[in-house]
């Protein structure tokens, strides 16, 4: 009978959770990804088209008198700025209104760009929109936590083919995130050191995992990723809150995050992604339990290529299997 190689399992240390690598590694040619059709010549999130749009929240100053950037209400919206949050008990059910905030952060005034394309300068000024945004949101006490996210492609849930962002802010903190907040807490109680600290030291020692690093910065596949060829891009100076981020940090990070998004697109031409910043809930104390958020806490990036759908044994067990690993993913990255 011939011998078949063993497949690794490696446990998650921030939630807990495994995931199984294959023995076989997949290389970037091993995967299909579809084409978007991004053809569209314009669209009312163009330059010159503000007036059919709804009102604007915010924007930063591009050349002349052309925005660089610009935030506007989302036109479907979940959460509604307006009212209070009305908690109720249904029988032993929880119930709430949907009071929060859902945003559209459009990119840039031009059309026909990607996130790789756009230029440093133009990254820049998106970063500091998102930083601007999270800092207004983070006053309101009604508001427990805010998300920013980019969905590109249409297989990452893309519905404009104008760059976007898009930003949440809900009432409650998201079982994702808060699965995160507790892994983080748990490991500071008992080790008395940041989890996200110690990742970055490790990674940074052993080395097989990064993808890139800058003076602020470090990407790097994740020792157990969810999917072949995530990456996390973490800072190297201990901060639990994105907005806290520094005007330099902010440069340092449009470079590493265009870079790496450029790599992922240079293995997987027109590959649809997400992105998101995973950052500490709005600092309202709580008692005996955020407490020491700003000690166990690291804010970060993941970005998530779309190479793989999620098949009925992930989504019932949690168990994400992996066909390529995070030492040969980042290999093939840092050689792009």
């Amino acid at each position: 009978m011939e011998k078949t190689d063993l497949h690794e399992l490696r446990k998650d240390p921030l939630l807990g959770r495994w995931i199984a690598v294959l023995s076989r590694p997949k290389s970037p040619s091993d995967y299909t990804v579809a084409a978007d059709d991004n053809t569209e010549a314009s669209c009312m999130l163009c330059a010159g088209r503000e007036k059919e749009t709804l009102a604007e929240i915010m924007s930063l100053p591009g050349k002349g008198r052309e925005w660089a950037t610009r935030v506007i209400p989302h036109f479907s919206p979940v959460f509604q700025v307006e009212g209070d949050l009305g908690r109720r008990g249904e029988g032993m059910y929880d119930k709430m209104n949907s009071i929060g905030a859902n945003e559209i952060i459009v990119e840039s005034p031009e059309h026909l760009v990607r996130p790789e394309e756009m230029g440093l300068e133009q990254m820049c000024k998106v970063v500091a929109t998102y930083k601007a945004r999270m800092a207004d949101l983070e006053r309101d006490p009604r508001l427990r936590y805010t998300l920013i996210y980019k969905n590109s492609g249409r297989e990452a849930g893309a519905v404009f083919s104008h760059p976007v962002s898009y930003l949440a802010s809900t009432p409650i903190i998201p079982k994702r995130v808060k699965e995160e907040l507790d892994g983080a807490k748990q490991y500071f109680a008992y080790k008395e050191r940041c989890i996200f600290c110690d990742i970055l030291r490790e990674e940074l020692r052993a080395g097989s995992r990064v993808i890139l690093e800058t003076r602020h910065f470090i990407a790097f596949c994740p020792f157990a990723s969810k999917f072949p060829f995530e990456s996390w891009i973490l800072p190297q100076q201990h901060r639990c809150a994105f907005q806290d981020i520094t005007a330099e940090e902010i440069d340092d990070l449009a470079l590493i995050l265009s870079a790496v998004i450029k790599k992922l697109r240079a293995a997987f031409p027109g590959l649809p992604f997400n992105y998101y910043i995973h950052s500490a809930p709005n600092r309202i104390p709580r008692k005996d339990h955020w407490h020491t958020l700003g000690e166990d806490f690291h804010w970060h990036v993941e970005i998530i290529p779309r190479l793989l759908r999620t098949s009925g044994f992930e989504w019932g067990s949690g168990f994400y299997i992996l066909p390529t690993s995070p030492e040969d993913a980042s290999k093939y990255l840092r050689e792009v």
